[in-house]
């Protein structure tokens, strides 16, 4: 019975789950066997609620089913950074759920209202009795998964390296413009959102976008960005 409620909540966010990393090679059919399995459970968030909090044991992951959070770090005193933005499909928190006894130092809040599935971490490490192949594979997707954050947050590391708040920029545009493979692009943050990833001041970065814009260096409206020149940082 658990399983059949689980699955009737769920079939309509089945395409979005198989897109997942963590269920990459999985078949429909394995998919939806494998959620009982793995103790599979749904909530809703409206925006601006958390789904993690900082400070919160984390013994499950999630995925994102719909709408799109944000994962923060906020200090003592309520400074906000963003750490990433979340899309549909994606996992959240899995690092902190392989880790026995981790506690979250950031937190996942919404940014639109969201549906996210959560999948208990131990469930998921440990194969269930009759050894399921596709068992395997997810553990084998996690590891992979793990792995492409870790060179997520290296990339990241290397914006915020950079001195000034131009150079910021502009690495991070870089590496945006390297990964969409195009000169015209969209980002996936709104001003105060990019000024709060990159960890600068947002009327700073407002200044720096139009100097750039005024150089010929870019072009910008909102979102969608223009790289017209090499420019040497």
């Amino acid at each position: 019975m658990y399983f059949q409620r689980i699955m009737k909540s769920m079939k309509e966010y089945l395409d979005v789950i198989k897109a997942c990393g963590l269920f990459a090679g999985v078949e429909a059919g394995e998919a939806e066997a494998m959620l009982g399995c793995l103790g599979a459970r749904k909530l809703q968030r409206r925006k601006g609620e958390y789904i993690f909090h900082a400070g919160e044991r984390a013994e499950s992951m999630g995925i994102l089913l719909a709408g799109n959070a944000f994962v923060v770090h906020e200090s003592f005193w309520g400074d906000r950074h963003i750490v990433t933005r979340l899309h549909p499909g994606q996992l959240f928190a899995e690092s902190f759920a392989c880790t026995p006894g981790a506690v979250l130092n950031v937190g996942i809040v919404a940014d639109t209202p969201v549906t996210a599935m959560l999948l208990d971490v131990r469930r998921v490490l440990t194969t269930c009795p009759s050894g399921c192949a596709f068992h395997q594979r997810v553990i084998r997707n996690l590891l992979s998964v793990l792995a492409a954050k870790n060179l997520d947050f290296n990339e990241k590391l290397t914006h915020m390296g950079q001195r000034t708040t131009r150079q910021k920029v502009l690495s991070y545009l870089s590496a945006e413009a390297m990964r969409q493979r195009r000169a015209a692009f969209e980002i996936p943050f709104s001003r105060k959102q990019l000024a709060d990833y990159l960890t600068v001041d947002r009327s700073a970065l407002s200044s720096e976008l139009s100097k750039l814009q005024n150089e010929g260096v870019l072009s910008f409206h909102k979102n969608h960005f223009e790289l017209l020149e090499h420019t040497d940082f």
